[in-house]
């Protein structure tokens, strides 16, 4: 049997330095003071690596970055928010590489915590080696790791007693020392031939959920950025939400613009309904909870949304009519019925978003109820911080959109589906659903998937996303739970 051992950082991920990996920690499992706290040591770790002694750099970065946090917090940030950053760093050359042997270690200076959900199930790894993150026992990080750069080649070289690694991946400055057991050796940058792999065309598994406010990887700069601009943002997303809540629907569209906000919109979108037709059903993908709302503002009217599960504040802030649905089919059905008797409706039938260029599995209750179907591709895109969430607190996504700095939508109206091509022609509605899924899918250039809102939820929170509308002191005490952080 052949065997790679590869080295994370600097091989299969670009970026040797684990920074913004240990940044990430601090800002989605604790918050902006340990956020900025962990900037403000960075020109000290840069001086211990640059004088010899990066290790203990190392230890300072996974010590301001963990220390008193819950380990299961740290758990659900390493499985919900880093395997998307991890995976806009991988070395695809190297993957190919890593990829093409039959036993895959990989060796990490990152607490194995951190890395090793996305290295087994993402890069298809059989075995991650790393420094362990010292826990104490009322399950909290106590900032310290066991294992050394040392110890960890030692349980290397353990793994490795009866044969010699086939191939050894890593730099060439690697404080690693694997390398001299493996029968051959290779360094970045990598260069493959198109001969090596008879799986070439084998990917690592695609990222398709993932967590998280921050956009980008926060980088020392980009980090800095993001502080410098948190008090700004914060005021421009209340002065766009009064707007928005204030002024006439017919005048936001103009309005926004001096604000920084921008829609593009494509498609002509139908009229409103007349006399004593039925309404039009908007069929939208789902991206942000601002889906419906920014579709009333290109359409300049209100257009009720059906909502699956939204917070009590996102409700209050909403400039549009909700129509909750209970999740029993035949209630909803009448429900959604009602309101098309009285006018058009907007329905997300994803029932919750995904940021990745994929669409969910549509529900099929909306092609049973009427054949007057006008899809919408509805997209986004922020420079800073994203609208959605499913470990933190739901209310926030509103405000957490209106603070980026440019925020762009993209609406593009697709012609109301033929009479043919609904459930009046005696498709099923399965059949229509997943019809409306493709042609929306090729409109966005996304790719479909059979994934549904229990799937995301359980992979990034472990539950099935249903939000209840609690009390007021509850609802406190969430919003203190969402920015625990900086009373770390």
């Amino acid at each position: 049997m052949e065997s790679v051992i590869a080295e994370l950082e600097g091989t299969l991920l670009k970026d040797p330095d684990p920074f913004s990996y240990f940044m990430l920690v601090a800002f989605e499992a604790s918050g902006l003071i340990r956020f900025a706290l962990l900037l403000l040591f960075w020109p000290v770790i840069r001086l211990l690596e640059m004088i010899g002694i990066d290790d203990a750099g190392l230890k300072l970065m996974v010590f301001l970055a963990t220390a008193g946090l819950p380990v299961s917090e740290i758990q659900s940030v390493s499985r919900a928010v880093l395997p998307k950053f991890y995976m806009d760093d991988v070395d695809m050359e190297a993957w190919k590489v890593f990829s093409s042997y039959d036993k895959r270690v990989v060796v990490t200076k990152t607490p194995r915590i951190m890395v090793e959900r996305f290295v087994k199930e993402h890069l298809r790894a059989d075995e991650v080696i790393g420094s362990e993150l010292v826990v104490n026992r009322f399950g909290f990080a106590t900032g310290f790791v066991k294992g050394d750069i040392t110890s960890i080649s030692n349980r290397v070289a353990k793994l490795f007693v009866d044969e010699e690694p086939t191939l050894g991946l890593g730099r060439a400055t690697s404080s690693f020392r694997f390398f001299s057991r493996c029968k051959e050796q290779m360094h970045p940058p990598f260069i493959t031939n198109q001969n090596l792999h008879d799986n070439q065309l084998l990917r690592p598994l695609p990222v398709i959920f993932h967590d998280g406010r921050l956009v980008k990887r926060p980088t020392p700069s980009t980090a800095l950025l993001i502080i410098l601009w948190m008090p700004l943002g914060i005021l421009l997303a209340v002065i766009r939400i009064v707007v928005g809540l204030v002024l006439p629907m017919r005048a936001i569209p103009y309005v926004s613009r001096l604000f920084g906000g921008n829609v593009i919109v494509k498609g002509n979108p139908p009229p409103p309904v007349s006399g004593d037709n039925n309404g039009v059903l908007f069929v939208c993908t789902h991206r942000s909870l601002m889906d419906p709302v920014i579709l009333s503002h290109v359409l300049m009217r209100k257009i009720p949304a059906v909502t699956y599960s939204i917070s009590r504040l996102s409700e209050i802030l909403s400039p549009i009519p909700t129509v909750g649905l209970t999740r029993i089919r035949e209630v909803d059905g009448e429900k959604i019925k009602c309101e098309l008797a009285k006018g058009d409706l907007v329905i997300c039938p994803e029932g919750t978003t995904c940021r990745e260029p994929f669409l969910l599995r549509f529900s099929a209750l909306f092609a049973e109820l009427t054949d007057r179907i006008v899809p919408v591709a509805m997209n986004y895109r922020v420079g800073f911080f994203h609208a959605t969430t499913a470990r933190g607190w739901k209310g926030l996504d509103p405000i957490f959109f209106f603070m980026n700095p440019r925020p762009i939508y993209e609406v593009t109206f697709l012609n109301q589906l033929p009479v043919e091509a609904t459930c009046s022609s005696g498709k099923s509605p399965h059949d229509v659903a997943n019809y409306v899924q493709r042609i929306l899918a090729a409109t966005l250039g996304f790719e479909c998937t059979n994934f549904t809102r229990k799937d995301k939820y359980r992979i990034l929170a472990g539950n099935d996303g249903t939000v209840s509308h609690t009390s007021c002191v509850d609802q406190v005490k969430k919003v203190v739970s969402t920015f625990k952080p900086f009373l770390h």
